[in-house]
């Protein structure tokens, strides 16, 4: 009884997870459909905000602090990481949960350029399914301690299923079946990786 409750309500728990990695496994899995389908549209990804001539970078060295002061000279807010992207271009990322931004900074030009990336879909629900970790703090790690506990859920989840499984004999045959044909299939994919 207790067994068949945990699996019930660790599902009904579970369902808007199952419901966001399952939505959004589709447009990881047809990534190159949706971008024709966005450049049919004919409109650019990103649109400039703002540009700066002769700014005043902070020291490369370090792209965490890069990056902080980026984000602290642009008023700009949310999750971020620098990245450089030659040995005279550091790009710095922004992203909250519906809106993304870049600013991109040429360090021999001392010029930077603020740009919003224009809202699609298919990028919203592969980040959602990316998401995870504990380096930005706030929202981001409550939202990873959801993941970790989702995590440990599914696999309750899977628990309580093999024992009701195996509480019903009369499942067995074919529980062997699907359970056989379920290793099979993964093993078989591990192996042609």
């Amino acid at each position: 009884m207790i067994n068949r409750r945990t699996h019930l309500y660790l599902a009904l728990f579970l369902l808007p997870w199952f419901l966001l990695y399952g939505i959004s496994s589709i447009p990881f899995s047809h990534g190159q459909y949706f971008e024709e389908l966005d450049k049919a549209k004919k409109l650019p990804l990103y649109t400039k905000v703002e540009e700066r001539l002769n700014y005043a970078m902070p020291p490369t060295e370090d792209l965490k602090a890069f990056g902080d002061q980026i984000v602290k000279d642009t008023n700009l807010s949310g999750n971020y990481g620098a990245y450089r992207q030659g040995p005279n271009r550091i790009d710095v990322y922004i992203y909250t949960f519906w809106q993304s931004m870049q600013v991109k900074c040429f360090l021999d030009e001392r010029r930077i350029l603020v740009e919003k990336r224009r809202f699609r879909w298919d990028h919203f629900l592969t980040g959602m399914h990316a998401k995870g970790g504990f380096e930005q703090g706030g929202v981001s790690d409550a939202w990873a301690v959801l993941v970790d506990l989702t995590s440990v859920g599914m696999l309750l989840w899977v628990l309580t299923g093999l024992i009701m499984w195996w509480r019903i004999p009369s499942t067995r045959k074919w529980g062997w079946v699907a359970l056989a044909a379920g290793f099979l299939t993964f093993a078989l994919f591990i192996a042609r990786l």
